[in-house]
């Protein structure tokens, strides 16, 4: 193996979602990537320089397209395992969801594992970037590798940990520009995958000790982060109740120069509002329960409701009607400027609005309407929802088409507008979370 050599280097990425497409691409500047999703119609856009997570531009993606695998590098989209044959690096970065119980769900992952263990060789390297707790890759994905292929690992092929670091919709906080945690099976592993990502990571590279403790520092980074949003979560509803304005309490506290100024909010996604679990499920397994990483996830899973019920309060104060009333919700996606609805916490909103027998209207011009149907059961009015005029009006995630809405436009005399996000001149705003 020698990563030094680009020629000598066929990276195949598996999965080209949120954090393979980008990984793929950077990574295509410099060698021969085989970019391989098992949705025809994702490659097919890709191949057409269409990025539906709009995570990469046309141009960008079209500078390092390639027709085929005989380009020495480029980026080739295929739901074909074939051409991976010819990669001796495995990048694996499937999701890796929760299922209705919370619990996490490998099946994604030990797929993606079988897959590459079906076309994998000796001397050949296999990377995961997907968030696990400490051990799945060792002790969940390496046997699948081992059973598919027949090979045995450390012997006949190696395997690392460079946890994803992708942050959806962020556009200045790209793929390159985020310090990389790497990690190998055996230290000269470890060396050759540091050196690869080093290789295209311009803010550098940090090597971790092990595999496991390289799992570990991924799933801590987003639960921690969860857990300092439900203590801000927290907040908000106590100050709410002694009527003081959180953001304004958050302003005065920032001045000290060692405060975390997060927000309070809605937390969903595909990372901080599901990593907990994963570290949780691993700390149950081993016989200690996790006091506050599941308090943080109780406080947050619920700020739907409450916001809704925020909303409907005050719907009263101003002698609304609440039954038959209307609201409309801007904003469906997980987080601003980002069309993914995986695990939305504004459902929450819609689902507690609806029990008080409120009609609902969405809008958003970023999410898919037809995943909404599909994954929700909901539909996205981005054409007739403005054109009425609304009983109240809640921004529920702050895309940028939204700071310019004509919100009076869809305003009645006594229309309630509660903005959770804080972007709404204050003018115009009755609440904010």
């Amino acid at each position: 193996m020698n990563f030094n050599t680009q020629l000598n280097n066929r990276i195949g990425v598996i999965g080209l979602g949120y954090v393979g497409l980008p990984l793929a691409v950077e990574f295509a500047k410099r060698y021969k990537v085989i970019g391989y999703d098992i949705s025809s119609k994702r490659t097919s856009e890709l191949r057409s320089g269409i990025d539906q997570t709009l995570e990469i531009s046309l141009d960008t993606l079209t500078t390092v397209l390639t027709p085929d695998c005989s380009t020495p590098i480029g980026l080739f989209c295929t739901n074909e395992m074939e051409p991976l044959r010819s990669c001796n690096i495995f990048i694996i970065t499937v999701p890796t969801p929760v299922d209705k119980n919370k619990r996490p769900d490998l099946s994604p992952l030990l797929s993606a594992s079988d897959t590459v263990g079906r076309v994998l060789k000796k001397g050949d390297v296999v990377i995961y970037e997907s968030t696990v707790y400490p051990g799945v890759t060792e002790d969940e994905c390496v046997p699948v590798l081992e059973k598919t292929s027949g090979l045995k690992f450390n012997v006949d092929f190696f395997a690392g940990y460079s946890p994803e670091r992708i942050n959806p919709g962020d556009k200045e906080h790209t793929v390159a520009l985020i310090r990389k945690v790497t990690s190998g099976s055996t230290p000269e592993s470890a060396e050759l995958i540091d050196q690869l990502y080093r290789s295209v990571i311009s803010a550098g590279t940090y090597k971790a000790a092990s595999i496991k403790v390289a799992e570990a520092a991924k799933v801590i980074e987003n639960s921690q982060r969860d857990i300092n949003i439900a203590f801000v979560n927290e907040l908000a509803m106590i100050f709410n109740r002694l009527g003081i304005d959180t953001q304004e309490v958050l302003n005065a506290a920032s001045t000290k120069w060692n405060f975390l100024n997060f927000k309070p909010g809605l937390v969903g996604g595909h990372c901080i509002g599901v990593d907990p679990y994963y570290l949780a499920q691993k700390a149950q397994e081993i016989g200690y329960h996790p006091e506050i990483i599941l308090a943080g996830r109780r406080v947050n899973d619920g700020m739907g409701a409450y916001v809704a019920d925020q909303l409907v309060k005050c719907m009263l104060t101003k002698g609304t009607s609440i039954a038959e009333s209307e609201v409309l919700i801007l904003g469906f996606t997980f987080k601003e400027n980002c069309p993914d609805v995986r695990n939305t916490k504004v459902i929450d909103i819609i689902k507690r609005l609806r029990e008080y027998q409120i009609k609902v209207c969405i809008h958003d011009p970023l999410a898919d309407s037809v995943q909404v149907k599909h994954e929700y059961g909901e539909i996205c009015e981005n054409g007739e929802s403005k054109t009425r005029k609304y009983d109240a009006i809640l921004l529920a995630v702050a895309h940028d088409q939204f700071k310019n809405l004509n919100i009076a436009a869809l305003s009645k005399d006594n229309t309630v507008v509660y903005d959770i996000k804080s972007v709404l001149p204050d003018s115009i705003v009755d609440a904010r979370l």
